[in-house]
């Protein structure tokens, strides 16, 4: 008899693909495992810490995003390093849209061959329900067909860190995701101005 593969709770949604495709991406790109050895083993992950805890998901920005916290399991580098008077100097920026049809915003990033940084001690993946990114996937294009048997949710991002809980989000990312229009890159969220103000101090 066939073996059957159990379906996957989670899956990597497209929108995750930049992460392990783009070689000139600055920040979190992760290395050390091609999209299928990550969605494979982060399924995993997922099973055995189901048998632990009770709630394995953590509440996000909005009730269709989660969060989930393991240990990095790839060779990926920490997306972040603290600014200093030594290495302020080597900050670029640009306006970055994340995909097509979306509103470029101003970023800014060091060049990863001209800071330090270490190997990240967890990684945050960042979900979305299969709802929202059916919503999201129609906005951008008018022809998207929802997939039945698609998992419930799928990873629209992954934060390398060295904290196994949720860092605050970059300010802009706060903003655009206030737009009200999402195949603009927004989610139709408020902006919540204590959040907003935390996040500044971090970032």
């Amino acid at each position: 008899m066939a073996e059957i593969t159990p379906k996957k709770f989670l899956t990597l949604d497209p929108f995750a693909y930049r992460q392990f495709d783009d070689e000139s991406k600055s920040g979190n790109r992760i290395v050390g495992c091609t999209k299928e050895q990550f969605e494979t083993k982060i399924n995993e992950i997922y099973i055995n810490l189901r048998k632990e805890k009770e709630k394995l998901m953590v509440d996000g920005y909005a009730s269709f995003c989660k969060h989930i916290f393991v240990p990095n399991f790839t060779e990926t580098k920490a997306s972040f390093i603290k600014i200093t008077k030594e290495n302020r100097s080597k900050i670029k920026s640009d306006y970055v849209a994340r995909r097509e049809g979306e509103l470029p915003v101003l970023k800014r990033w060091f060049p990863r061959d001209e800071v330090n940084v270490t190997k990240a001690k967890f990684l945050d993946i960042i979900l979305y329900s299969r709802e929202q990114l059916n919503k999201e996937n129609k906005a951008g294009n008018k022809d998207f067909v929802p997939d039945k048997n698609a998992s419930p949710w799928g990873i629209v991002s992954v934060k390398p860190q060295d904290v196994d809980f949720e860092l605050p989000m970059e300010p802009i990312t706060m903003m655009r995701n206030a737009l009200p229009d999402i195949s603009e890159g927004g989610s139709g969220v408020h902006l919540c101005k204590k959040d907003y103000e935390a996040a500044t101090k971090f970032w």
